[in-house]
């Protein structure tokens, strides 16, 4: 049994063209999942769950229930503020627990897939479908490796508004149901939605898309386009440091066409380029 943990990073809003700088609006959105056997979940969970509380003691404190240590989150957009814009202490401090915080990604054999949309500046962005057709498409990168595996699997998705969670499942619900051909035979269940607080993998998640994905994007595909807060220059040091090693953790294969896909999948409103740029 494996377990796709799902969350997201920007918004579905459009980015307009006014100046300066298109504002402060979101130019990309990353909608992201991390998948992992069953049977790594708890020793995954000690790990994080140690992982946060030595880079942020003052943060979990001194519990009396080591488990509740899973309460307070090490926020993504933190993490992404210190190394882009903090002090040289903090880039260090974000770098050490990204390091590690990557290393076990890879030790519990984590997989991971995402959409990433980079919108076109003053073009219609339409959210709600865009962010239902991602979904649908990480449940079909992830019905594949269950398929190749001979497994099954569930979603957890970072909870949203009702009306948005309940718009979501019943287009999972819809493909898997329908009469042939069903999709995502491989999906025990249609996506499921959690809060954050007591789920590691959503919280790793959140620390992936926030963290990394999101300012990688910004950088590489924005850069020369749009000029606000969310293009920095110093995301080149997350490409650099971390693409090869997200680019290794992709779950990514070839369609019965020859077209790969899966993995980190990117549709550049601005550029048309593909996801090599997140690599560097």
């Amino acid at each position: 049994m494996r377990i796709c943990y799902i969350d997201e990073s920007g918004d579905v809003q459009p980015l307009p063209s006014a100046p300066p700088g298109n504002g402060n609006h979101q130019p990309v959105l990353v909608i992201a999942g991390l998948i992992l056997n069953a049977d790594r979940l708890e020793s995954l969970t000690h790990d994080f769950l140690e992982l946060k509380h030595r880079f942020f003691p003052g943060l979990t404190g001194d519990h009396g229930n080591y488990l509740d240590r899973i309460l307070p989150e090490v926020k993504g957009a933190d993490l992404r503020r210190n190394i882009l814009r903090g002090s040289r202490r903090q880039q260090r401090h974000v770098t050490g627990f990204l390091d590690h915080f990557l290393s076990a990604l890879d030790e519990h054999r984590v997989k991971i897939v995402a959409r990433v949309w980079v919108k076109g500046v003053g073009e219609p962005f339409a959210g709600r479908p865009v962010y239902t057709s991602s979904i649908q498409g990480l449940c079909a990168y992830f019905d594949h490796l269950l398929t190749a595996d001979e497994d099954f699997g569930v979603c957890v998705a970072d909870s949203r508004s009702h009306g948005l969670n309940v718009n979501v499942s019943h287009s999972i619900f819809t493909q898997k149901f329908r009469a042939a051909p069903a999709a995502y035979g491989r999906l025990v269940e249609l996506p499921t939605f959690g809060h954050s607080d007591n789920h590691a993998g959503l919280q790793m998640c959140d620390i992936l898309c926030s963290a990394l994905l999101y300012p990688i994007a910004c950088f590489a595909y924005c850069t020369g386009f749009v000029a606000n807060v969310h293009v920095q220059p110093a995301a080149d040091l997350l490409r650099r440091r971390y693409g090869g090693k997200i680019k290794d953790l992709q779950h990514r294969y070839r369609e019965p066409n020859g077209h790969w896909t899966g993995g980190v999948v990117v549709s550049d409103a601005l550029g048309r380029r593909n996801s090599t740029a997140m690599f560097g």
